[in-house]
């Protein structure tokens, strides 16, 4: 029997962290439990709006956040604050598939369209590996803002 599973990242500003996430994706944030959105509607307003119902003090409504796949298809990916810098490279990483199917200069032209606009949201650009057949074809490794490392594949 398979799991259900999600991604979880450590962040010191997990708002902005999943916001940069949410926009790599193709993701949403959800609303709050409970709480139907109207068509538009800002969710991260509704939370700030549903923590400070509840109780919730200014100082600690950033130290969670989510988003989901809208389709259903992918993991949620949860973000949690966390008082201590990231000091080593990932043991784990994420693979964002860009430009899947593609081979060669069209391959690499997809992976480059997209690291630009990744590099506008906050990424980072460390190297690009070109593609060496059989085995390799190509990708590029990258940083979100908080330095953790993923590729564009």
């Amino acid at each position: 029997m398979s799991r259900d599973m999600q991604i979880t990242f450590d962040a010191h500003d997990p708002r902005a962290l999943s916001t940069f996430w949410r926009n790599v994706l193709g993701y949403i944030h959800p609303g709050p439990p409970g709480v139907r959105l109207p068509e538009g509607a800002d969710p991260l307003a509704a939370w700030d709006e549903f923590l400070a119902g509840i109780g919730v003090p200014p100082e600690q409504r950033n130290t969670r956040s989510a988003i989901e796949d809208p389709d259903g298809r992918g993991p949620r990916v949860f973000f949690q604050q966390v008082p201590e810098d990231k000091v080593a490279k990932n043991r784990v990483h994420l693979d964002v598939r860009a430009a899947p199917g593609l081979q060669g200069e069209e391959r690499m032209a997809a992976l480059e369209a997209e690291c630009e606009r990744l590099v506008a949201l906050g990424a980072t650009r460390m190297k690009r590996f070109e593609p060496e057949p059989p085995m390799g074809s190509g990708f590029i490794v990258m940083r979100d803002p908080e330095g953790n490392e993923f590729c564009l594949d």
